[in-house]
Protein backbone atom coordinates (compact mmCIF):
# COMPACT_ATOMS: atom_id res chain seq x y z
CA UNK A 1 0.00 0.00 0.00
CA UNK A 2 1.32 3.42 -1.00
CA UNK A 3 2.75 6.04 1.39
CA UNK A 4 3.32 9.28 1.43
CA UNK A 5 7.06 9.11 1.72
CA UNK A 6 5.88 6.74 -2.03
CA UNK A 7 3.96 9.77 -3.13
CA UNK A 8 7.07 12.60 -2.11
CA UNK A 9 9.10 10.60 -4.26
CA UNK A 10 6.48 10.19 -7.46
CA UNK A 11 5.83 13.58 -6.93
CA UNK A 12 9.18 14.79 -6.44
CA UNK A 13 8.50 17.09 -3.06
CA UNK A 14 9.26 16.50 0.60
CA UNK A 15 7.06 14.20 2.86
CA UNK A 16 5.97 17.57 4.82
CA UNK A 17 4.23 19.03 1.67
CA UNK A 18 2.54 15.93 0.74
CA UNK A 19 0.97 15.41 3.86
CA UNK A 20 -0.14 19.16 4.11
CA UNK A 21 -1.24 19.38 0.44
CA UNK A 22 -3.36 15.56 0.74
CA UNK A 23 -4.92 17.30 4.54
CA UNK A 24 -6.56 20.17 2.40
CA UNK A 25 -4.24 22.40 4.88
CA UNK A 26 -5.06 25.65 3.26
CA UNK A 27 -2.23 27.29 4.76
CA UNK A 28 0.42 25.45 3.39
CA UNK A 29 2.40 27.86 0.68
CA UNK A 30 2.90 26.02 -3.09
CA UNK A 31 1.20 26.58 -6.11
CA UNK A 32 -1.58 24.80 -7.72
CA UNK A 33 0.98 23.00 -10.32
CA UNK A 34 2.15 21.51 -7.08
CA UNK A 35 -0.68 20.46 -5.53
CA UNK A 36 -1.70 18.92 -9.07
CA UNK A 37 1.14 17.52 -8.83
CA UNK A 38 1.18 15.64 -5.36
CA UNK A 39 -2.76 14.84 -5.95
CA UNK A 40 -2.19 13.07 -9.31
CA UNK A 41 0.62 11.04 -7.77
CA UNK A 42 -1.77 9.88 -4.64
CA UNK A 43 -4.46 8.65 -7.36
CA UNK A 44 -1.87 7.18 -9.34
CA UNK A 45 -0.46 4.87 -6.06
CA UNK A 46 -4.16 4.11 -5.28
CA UNK A 47 -3.35 6.06 -1.82
CA UNK A 48 -5.56 5.48 0.87
CA UNK A 49 -5.39 8.11 4.08
CA UNK A 50 -4.79 6.39 7.00
CA UNK A 51 -7.95 7.86 8.69
CA UNK A 52 -9.67 6.71 5.28
CA UNK A 53 -8.47 3.18 5.92
CA UNK A 54 -9.65 3.04 10.01
CA UNK A 55 -12.64 4.07 8.65
CA UNK A 56 -12.97 2.03 5.35
CA UNK A 57 -16.41 -0.37 5.67
CA UNK A 58 -17.59 -2.86 3.27
CA UNK A 59 -19.99 -0.84 1.08
CA UNK A 60 -17.82 2.18 0.68
CA UNK A 61 -18.99 4.46 -2.09
CA UNK A 62 -16.82 5.05 -5.27
CA UNK A 63 -17.24 8.14 -7.27
CA UNK A 64 -16.05 8.88 -10.49
CA UNK A 65 -15.15 12.74 -11.74
CA UNK A 66 -15.03 13.47 -15.02
CA UNK A 67 -13.41 16.89 -15.87
CA UNK A 68 -14.30 18.41 -19.16
CA UNK A 69 -10.68 20.45 -18.71
CA UNK A 70 -7.13 18.81 -20.36
CA UNK A 71 -4.31 19.35 -17.82
CA UNK A 72 -2.77 22.31 -19.62
CA UNK A 73 -6.02 23.85 -19.61
CA UNK A 74 -7.11 23.72 -15.99
CA UNK A 75 -3.65 25.66 -15.17
CA UNK A 76 -4.66 28.22 -17.72
CA UNK A 77 -8.00 28.88 -16.10
CA UNK A 78 -8.17 28.02 -12.78
CA UNK A 79 -12.35 28.07 -12.09
CA UNK A 80 -12.57 24.38 -12.87
CA UNK A 81 -9.31 23.22 -10.92
CA UNK A 82 -11.10 24.94 -7.87
CA UNK A 83 -14.47 23.20 -8.24
CA UNK A 84 -12.65 19.99 -8.48
CA UNK A 85 -10.38 20.64 -5.46
CA UNK A 86 -13.94 21.46 -3.32
CA UNK A 87 -15.01 17.95 -4.71
CA UNK A 88 -11.80 16.02 -3.61
CA UNK A 89 -11.53 17.43 -0.47
CA UNK A 90 -15.28 16.81 0.46
CA UNK A 91 -14.79 13.75 -0.59
CA UNK A 92 -11.52 12.76 1.80
CA UNK A 93 -14.00 14.30 4.32
CA UNK A 94 -17.02 11.65 4.02
CA UNK A 95 -14.74 8.98 3.67
CA UNK A 96 -15.66 8.71 -0.35
CA UNK A 97 -13.10 7.29 -2.68
CA UNK A 98 -13.01 8.51 -6.03
CA UNK A 99 -11.15 8.11 -9.43
CA UNK A 100 -10.38 11.02 -11.89
CA UNK A 101 -10.26 11.81 -15.74
CA UNK A 102 -9.71 14.78 -17.68
CA UNK A 103 -10.71 15.16 -21.50
CA UNK A 104 -9.74 12.76 -23.82
CA UNK A 105 -8.91 9.91 -21.60
CA UNK A 106 -11.41 6.93 -21.81
CA UNK A 107 -14.42 6.62 -19.48
CA UNK A 108 -13.36 2.89 -19.11
CA UNK A 109 -11.41 3.71 -15.78
CA UNK A 110 -15.08 4.51 -14.57
CA UNK A 111 -16.59 0.94 -14.75
CA UNK A 112 -18.02 -0.31 -11.48
CA UNK A 113 -18.44 3.26 -9.96
CA UNK A 114 -21.35 4.39 -7.67
CA UNK A 115 -21.52 7.60 -9.37
CA UNK A 116 -20.29 10.34 -11.51
CA UNK A 117 -19.58 13.75 -10.85
CA UNK A 118 -18.70 15.98 -14.46
CA UNK A 119 -17.89 18.91 -13.94
CA UNK A 120 -18.14 21.34 -16.90
CA UNK A 121 -19.92 20.89 -20.27
CA UNK A 122 -20.26 17.56 -22.29
CA UNK A 123 -21.73 16.71 -25.43
CA UNK A 124 -24.69 13.80 -26.15
CA UNK A 125 -21.80 11.50 -26.80
CA UNK A 126 -20.20 12.09 -23.64
CA UNK A 127 -23.80 11.89 -21.38
CA UNK A 128 -24.22 9.14 -23.34
CA UNK A 129 -21.15 7.42 -22.52
CA UNK A 130 -21.88 8.38 -18.75
CA UNK A 131 -25.96 7.12 -18.62
CA UNK A 132 -24.45 3.68 -20.07
CA UNK A 133 -22.40 3.25 -16.53
CA UNK A 134 -24.47 4.52 -14.28
CA UNK A 135 -28.06 6.75 -13.58
CA UNK A 136 -26.42 8.58 -10.92
CA UNK A 137 -24.50 11.68 -12.63
CA UNK A 138 -24.26 14.93 -11.09
CA UNK A 139 -23.27 17.88 -13.68
CA UNK A 140 -21.52 20.94 -12.11
CA UNK A 141 -21.43 24.29 -14.08
CA UNK A 142 -24.02 22.90 -16.47
CA UNK A 143 -27.59 21.28 -16.86
CA UNK A 144 -28.24 18.84 -19.79
CA UNK A 145 -31.45 17.60 -18.95
CA UNK A 146 -32.93 18.65 -15.45
CA UNK A 147 -35.76 15.61 -15.67
CA UNK A 148 -32.85 12.87 -15.40
CA UNK A 149 -29.49 14.47 -13.65
CA UNK A 150 -28.85 16.73 -10.53
CA UNK A 151 -26.79 19.66 -11.50
CA UNK A 152 -25.42 22.56 -9.54
CA UNK A 153 -24.89 25.94 -11.38
CA UNK A 154 -24.91 29.60 -10.79
CA UNK A 155 -27.34 32.28 -11.97
CA UNK A 156 -25.57 33.32 -14.72
CA UNK A 157 -28.51 35.43 -15.65
CA UNK A 158 -28.61 37.85 -12.43
CA UNK A 159 -25.11 38.12 -11.51
CA UNK A 160 -24.38 39.52 -15.08
CA UNK A 161 -27.63 42.01 -14.44
CA UNK A 162 -26.21 43.07 -11.42
CA UNK A 163 -22.79 43.94 -13.04
CA UNK A 164 -24.20 46.12 -16.06
CA UNK A 165 -26.58 47.78 -13.02
CA UNK A 166 -23.58 48.58 -11.42
CA UNK A 167 -21.60 50.07 -14.60
CA UNK A 168 -24.62 51.76 -15.84
CA UNK A 169 -25.20 53.24 -12.60
CA UNK A 170 -21.66 54.96 -13.22
CA UNK A 171 -22.75 56.62 -16.19
CA UNK A 172 -20.98 54.19 -18.25
CA UNK A 173 -22.96 53.50 -22.06
CA UNK A 174 -19.75 52.03 -24.40
CA UNK A 175 -19.52 48.93 -22.17
CA UNK A 176 -17.39 46.05 -24.11
CA UNK A 177 -18.34 42.35 -23.23
CA UNK A 178 -15.43 40.21 -23.69
CA UNK A 179 -15.39 35.91 -23.22
CA UNK A 180 -14.41 32.58 -24.32
CA UNK A 181 -16.36 30.73 -27.25
CA UNK A 182 -16.31 26.43 -25.81
CA UNK A 183 -17.95 23.68 -27.97
CA UNK A 184 -18.63 20.14 -27.39
CA UNK A 185 -19.36 17.27 -29.17
CA UNK A 186 -16.00 17.13 -30.74
CA UNK A 187 -15.91 20.96 -31.61
CA UNK A 188 -18.95 20.82 -33.68
CA UNK A 189 -21.57 22.46 -31.65
CA UNK A 190 -21.33 25.94 -29.64
CA UNK A 191 -22.05 25.77 -26.18
CA UNK A 192 -24.31 28.76 -25.17
CA UNK A 193 -22.62 31.13 -22.71
CA UNK A 194 -25.55 32.87 -20.68
CA UNK A 195 -23.30 35.49 -19.58
CA UNK A 196 -23.01 36.69 -23.13
CA UNK A 197 -26.43 36.26 -23.85
CA UNK A 198 -27.58 38.24 -20.98
CA UNK A 199 -25.25 40.97 -21.44
CA UNK A 200 -26.78 40.98 -25.59
CA UNK A 201 -30.12 41.36 -24.22
CA UNK A 202 -29.06 44.14 -21.20
CA UNK A 203 -27.77 46.31 -23.66
CA UNK A 204 -30.33 45.88 -26.53
CA UNK A 205 -32.97 46.75 -23.95
CA UNK A 206 -31.29 50.33 -23.52
CA UNK A 207 -30.46 50.52 -27.20
CA UNK A 208 -26.81 50.42 -26.77
CA UNK A 209 -25.66 47.39 -28.22
CA UNK A 210 -23.54 46.37 -31.09
CA UNK A 211 -21.93 43.30 -32.34
CA UNK A 212 -18.34 45.04 -32.60
CA UNK A 213 -18.13 45.47 -28.92
CA UNK A 214 -18.48 41.44 -28.42
CA UNK A 215 -15.27 40.34 -27.76
CA UNK A 216 -14.55 36.80 -28.45
CA UNK A 217 -11.48 34.17 -27.98
CA UNK A 218 -10.16 31.89 -25.56
CA UNK A 219 -10.77 31.72 -21.42
CA UNK A 220 -6.91 32.25 -21.39
CA UNK A 221 -4.81 35.22 -20.31
CA UNK A 222 -3.39 35.18 -23.94
CA UNK A 223 -6.33 35.91 -25.36
CA UNK A 224 -7.57 38.08 -22.85
CA UNK A 225 -4.49 40.20 -24.07
CA UNK A 226 -4.80 39.80 -27.51
CA UNK A 227 -8.25 40.56 -28.05
CA UNK A 228 -7.59 43.66 -26.08
CA UNK A 229 -4.65 44.77 -27.97
CA UNK A 230 -6.57 44.25 -31.28
CA UNK A 231 -9.22 46.42 -30.13
CA UNK A 232 -7.18 49.14 -29.35
CA UNK A 233 -4.88 49.33 -32.02
CA UNK A 234 -8.62 49.42 -34.18
CA UNK A 235 -9.37 51.97 -32.60
CA UNK A 236 -11.77 50.46 -30.43
CA UNK A 237 -11.93 51.58 -26.90
CA UNK A 238 -15.11 50.94 -24.23
CA UNK A 239 -15.15 53.13 -21.36
CA UNK A 240 -16.05 49.68 -18.91
CA UNK A 241 -15.92 46.31 -19.91
CA UNK A 242 -17.55 43.20 -18.63
CA UNK A 243 -14.97 40.13 -19.33
CA UNK A 244 -16.42 36.79 -18.24
CA UNK A 245 -13.17 35.24 -16.92
CA UNK A 246 -10.66 36.53 -14.73
CA UNK A 247 -7.85 34.82 -16.54
CA UNK A 248 -8.58 37.12 -19.24
CA UNK A 249 -8.85 40.17 -17.51
CA UNK A 250 -5.03 39.26 -15.99
CA UNK A 251 -4.44 39.60 -19.90
CA UNK A 252 -6.50 42.45 -20.64
CA UNK A 253 -4.85 44.83 -18.08
CA UNK A 254 -1.42 44.08 -19.61
CA UNK A 255 -2.85 45.25 -23.20
CA UNK A 256 -4.46 48.28 -21.59
CA UNK A 257 -1.11 49.35 -19.86
CA UNK A 258 1.38 48.84 -22.64
CA UNK A 259 -1.36 51.40 -24.70
CA UNK A 260 -0.79 53.57 -22.97
CA UNK A 261 -3.71 53.40 -20.85
CA UNK A 262 -4.78 53.73 -17.21
CA UNK A 263 -6.90 51.49 -15.59
CA UNK A 264 -10.04 52.55 -14.17
CA UNK A 265 -8.98 55.71 -15.66
CA UNK A 266 -9.88 55.19 -19.13
CA UNK A 267 -11.04 51.60 -19.00
CA UNK A 268 -13.11 50.72 -15.75
CA UNK A 269 -12.86 46.48 -15.64
CA UNK A 270 -15.06 44.03 -14.29
CA UNK A 271 -14.36 40.27 -14.26
CA UNK A 272 -16.16 36.97 -13.00
CA UNK A 273 -15.36 34.17 -10.92
CA UNK A 274 -13.27 36.30 -8.41
CA UNK A 275 -9.48 34.28 -8.53
CA UNK A 276 -7.05 34.19 -5.86
CA UNK A 277 -4.86 37.07 -7.31
CA UNK A 278 -7.84 39.31 -8.29
CA UNK A 279 -7.59 41.14 -5.18
CA UNK A 280 -3.79 41.38 -5.92
CA UNK A 281 -4.03 42.66 -9.50
CA UNK A 282 -3.17 46.62 -10.02
CA UNK A 283 -5.80 47.85 -9.57
CA UNK A 284 -7.60 45.66 -7.44
CA UNK A 285 -9.82 43.69 -10.00
CA UNK A 286 -13.86 43.83 -9.48
CA UNK A 287 -15.42 40.98 -10.03
CA UNK A 288 -18.60 38.55 -9.39
CA UNK A 289 -17.53 35.80 -6.54
CA UNK A 290 -18.61 32.74 -7.85
CA UNK A 291 -18.31 30.08 -4.64
CA UNK A 292 -16.53 26.95 -6.53
CA UNK A 293 -15.17 25.47 -3.27
CA UNK A 294 -19.23 25.17 -2.18
CA UNK A 295 -19.88 24.17 -5.56
CA UNK A 296 -18.06 21.24 -5.35
CA UNK A 297 -19.30 20.51 -1.55
CA UNK A 298 -22.81 20.46 -3.10
CA UNK A 299 -22.66 18.00 -5.77
CA UNK A 300 -20.92 15.72 -3.46
CA UNK A 301 -23.65 15.72 -1.15
CA UNK A 302 -25.92 15.90 -3.76
CA UNK A 303 -24.73 12.29 -5.02
CA UNK A 304 -24.20 10.64 -2.01
CA UNK A 305 -27.58 11.81 -0.98
CA UNK A 306 -28.95 10.24 -3.74
CA UNK A 307 -27.37 6.88 -3.77
CA UNK A 308 -28.31 6.73 0.42
CA UNK A 309 -31.95 7.98 0.03
CA UNK A 310 -32.30 6.58 -3.56
CA UNK A 311 -33.49 9.52 -4.71
CA UNK A 312 -35.59 9.52 -8.26
CA UNK A 313 -36.59 12.80 -8.42
CA UNK A 314 -33.70 15.13 -9.53
CA UNK A 315 -32.18 18.72 -8.08
CA UNK A 316 -30.93 21.36 -9.48
CA UNK A 317 -29.29 23.54 -6.90
CA UNK A 318 -28.52 27.27 -8.20
CA UNK A 319 -25.44 28.69 -5.83
CA UNK A 320 -25.85 32.25 -5.24
CA UNK A 321 -22.81 34.78 -6.17
CA UNK A 322 -22.16 38.39 -5.09
CA UNK A 323 -20.75 41.34 -6.72
CA UNK A 324 -16.73 42.58 -5.13
CA UNK A 325 -16.51 46.18 -5.53
CA UNK A 326 -12.89 47.01 -5.51
CA UNK A 327 -10.82 49.50 -7.66
CA UNK A 328 -11.07 48.65 -11.39
CA UNK A 329 -13.64 50.72 -11.33
CA UNK A 330 -14.75 54.36 -11.57
CA UNK A 331 -17.63 56.82 -12.23
CA UNK A 332 -18.07 58.54 -15.19
CA UNK A 333 -20.63 61.32 -13.67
Amino acid sequence: MATIKDIAARAGVSIAAVSRVLNFDETINVSDSTKKKILEAAEELNYIPLRERKNRKKDYINLGIVHWYSDKEELEDPYYLSIRMGIEKHCADEHVFFVRINKGEKYEKLESLDGIIAIGKFGDKDIEGFRKLTTNIVFVDSSPDEDLYDSVVIDFRKAVTGVLDYLTSLGHKEIYYMGGEEYVNEGTTKVKDYRLETYRDYMEEIDLYSSDNVLLGRFTHADGYRLMREALLQGRKPSALFIASDSMAIGTYKAIMEAGLSLPGDISVIGFNDISTAQYMIPALSTVKVYKDFMGETAVDLILERLKNERAISKKIIVPTRLIIRESCRSLE
